[in-house]
């Protein structure tokens, strides 16, 4: 048996308000007796844990689970741990950010949308700022006796915070992290990043920021252990990779030259090949059809082939690149014998590959709104093609295709919240003195609120009743503790809704009712310049499906069993009203509010500007 407390155990939160004096004070030291508080302890043996979340990876993209991007790394981890096939995110990052720290429902938590001026309203669950009493992730392993570090991105700091004069209560160190180095925002230039250092901007070194912040990760690691060496230590690895823009050094750029030269489609047939090979989907699984959006790849000219090619290799490159880096913290682990005694969560992806590269890539937008046709793009592409993964490209993404081969098998992408293209991600969970069943596939149903209770039931930790004095609220997540052991026990996370921007759905023992909101438009950019994109939730077409028989939504269900699409319609009022989802806000809300802000910024200073954090999802 696993080492860990019962599932019963875990409902429970262990009592840790302030401890109240014990000693004698007597009018003398003589007739006194002294008494201090006893420190924070960790459990003997309690392991190191690492989380790490990657950013815009699609659930065909590594080959950890039948992609045809190397990822050599997250191979290992797999093969010496447990693949998680069933396993998702919120459709968006700060959603799953926020969801995944604190163990609670994205909406429970205040993040609906995002922590940026702009993407934020005035509604319990949609103003951005995690309260108090649902404590993160840091918070809850600094009262168990960790040190807490966390690298790269974080996403869940309101705009108007993340400035040098603070205040910092909503920063990472803020949020129970001993140390940050990272930035604070949804995208920055990997190479002259917005870089802040525990509480304070930092100037950038000039090298790729993925690699800085694994020197600062492993620099953390390095320290605590010469200081303390029986203290473990919680590291939350979240590299700005793979969202936009994709930047590698130049030593990276020829890596996969020539290797996706037979396109999206041949790539898509590859990898569900591989993906039921691996056993990670069903062995009678068909791939969807391709977007109606999309062209075929044989009828691209040689000039839209050799563009969208080099794209897709930058992307791959920048994959396998993490993934190295990814790398070098497992190897430091091993040199200084902590790999062993280390669990590792490794989420590919905190949401579906990303649509906003538009249908012919990006490298560098113009103000929000503006309006280029595709023929524009394409031909600046072009003329450009050598800037693609350089620091010049500071918004490089790639084509829509490439964005729904990486999502094999699944259909949509990135924000669509009612898709399993949007929310089903890899998880990898390795732990070599706790998992016996290695290379092990897991089937059951989890979301990223199941991490926190996941990580504390197994290493053997207690929820505490207080932080900082603030009694904390009970988590949403359903610990995956029982599913280690047993390959085929049945799925205890039996309940979850999804909603970004309009888009959303409900998931209840196996049956999904989900419904599109502005299914037409595919970049926000685009969107975001049109006339009038009204579109009433009333008028939005719910689908219905059995994922237990159709794990990748290919028929729906919705006109065969109408009473099952009702009963899930009402659930999800219910559970809208319980977690604060509403009111509904749409893409359309958010990016008229977004252009109001960016003009009015405009006016005010007589430049152009795209709002900043804002303007990147």
């Amino acid at each position: 048996m696993i080492a860990g407390i019962s599932a019963l155990s875990l409902g429970v939160h262990a009592q840790s308000s302030p401890q109240t004096y014990q000693g004698v004070v007597g009018k003398t030291y003589a007739d006194s007796k002294e008494w201090w508080p006893t420190p924070v302890k960790a459990p003997a043996g309690a392991p190191n844990i690492i989380w790490i979340l990657l950013d815009d990876v699609g659930f065909g993209a590594s080959s950890a689970f039948g992609g045809l991007i190397p990822t050599p790394t997250f191979d290992s981890l797999a093969n010496q741990g447990l693949r998680y096939t069933n396993f998702h995110t919120a459709a968006i990052c700060a959603p799953t950010r926020a969801a995944l720290l604190t163990g609670r429902n994205q909406h429970y938590v205040h993040m609906g949308g995002f922590a940026h001026t702009a993407l934020s309203a005035g509604f319990p669950g949609w103003d951005g700022r995690i309260p108090a009493d649902k404590g993160t992730v840091a918070e809850v392993l600094r009262e168990n006796g960790y040190n807490t570090f966390a690298v790269g991105k974080y996403g869940v700091t309101p705009d108007e915070d993340a400035t040098d004069a603070g205040p910092f209560d909503r920063w990472p160190t803020g949020k129970g992290f001993d140390h940050f180095y990272g930035f604070l925002g949804s995208q920055t230039d990997q190479y002259k990043p917005d870089l802040v250092e525990d509480n304070a901007h930092v100037t950038p070194d000039g090298r790729n920021l993925n690699e800085s912040i694994t020197d600062k990760a492993i620099s953390y690691i390095s320290k605590q252990k010469k200081a303390a060496p029986d203290k473990p230590f919680f590291l939350y690895y979240a590299p700005g990779a793979t969202h936009a823009p994709h930047q590698v050094p130049s030593s990276w750029f020829d890596l996969y030259k020539g290797k996706f030269d037979e396109g999206w489609d041949v790539y898509r047939e590859k990898v569900i090949a591989n993906q039921k090979k691996l056993g990670v989907i069903p062995a009678n699984a068909q791939l969807p059809a391709r977007n109606e959006y999309i062209k075929a790849w044989n009828t691209l000219t040689p000039d839209q082939k050799k563009v969208y090619a080099r794209f897709m290799e930058i992307y791959a490159a920048y994959l396998t690149y993490i993934d190295a880096q990814v790398g070098r913290i497992v190897n430091h682990l091993k040199e200084i014998n902590q790999l062993d005694n280390t669990l590792f969560f490794v989420i590919i992806g905190d949401n579906g590959a990303s649509k906003e590269g538009t249908f012919q890539g990006v490298l560098n937008r113009g103000p929000l709104g503006a309006k280029v046709s595709d023929e524009e793009q394409f031909k600046s592409n072009l003329e450009k093609i050598g800037e693609i993964g350089t620091p010049s490209g500071t918004n490089t993404n790639y084509p829509l295709g490439w964005a729904q081969a990486t999502n094999t098998p699944f259909k949509y992408w990135k924000q669509d919240a009612n898709a399993e293209g949007g929310t089903h991600n890899p998880l990898i969970i390795f732990y070599p003195n706790g998992i016996k069943d290695k290379g092990g596939i897991r089937n059951q149903y989890g979301h990223v609120v199941d991490i926190l209770p996941t990580t504390i039931e197994l290493a053997g930790l207690k929820l505490p009743g207080y932080v900082k004095g603030i009694k904390q609220d009970t988590l949403q997540g359903t610990s995956l503790y029982y599913s280690l052991e047993n390959a085929t026990a049945q799925s205890r996370h039996t309940e979850q809704y999804y909603y970004i921007f309009g888009s959303r759905a409900i998931y209840k023992d196996g049956w999904k009712a989900a419904a599109a909101h502005h299914p037409d438009y595919i970049d926000l950019n685009v969107l975001s310049g049109k006339d009038s994109v009204e579109h009433s939730f009333d008028k939005d077409v719910w689908e219905l499906y059995n994922l237990n028989e159709d794990f990748n939504e290919r028929n729906d269900l919705a006109k065969k069993y109408p009473e099952k699409l009702k009963e899930l319609q009402g659930l999800f009022d219910v559970t809208a009203k319980r977690y604060n989802v509403y009111p509904l806000i749409d893409w359309a809300d958010v990016l008229k509010r977004r252009l109001h802000v960016a003009n009015h910024a405009s006016a005010n200073t007589g430049n152009p500007t795209n709002a900043g954090n804002a303007a990147k999802e």
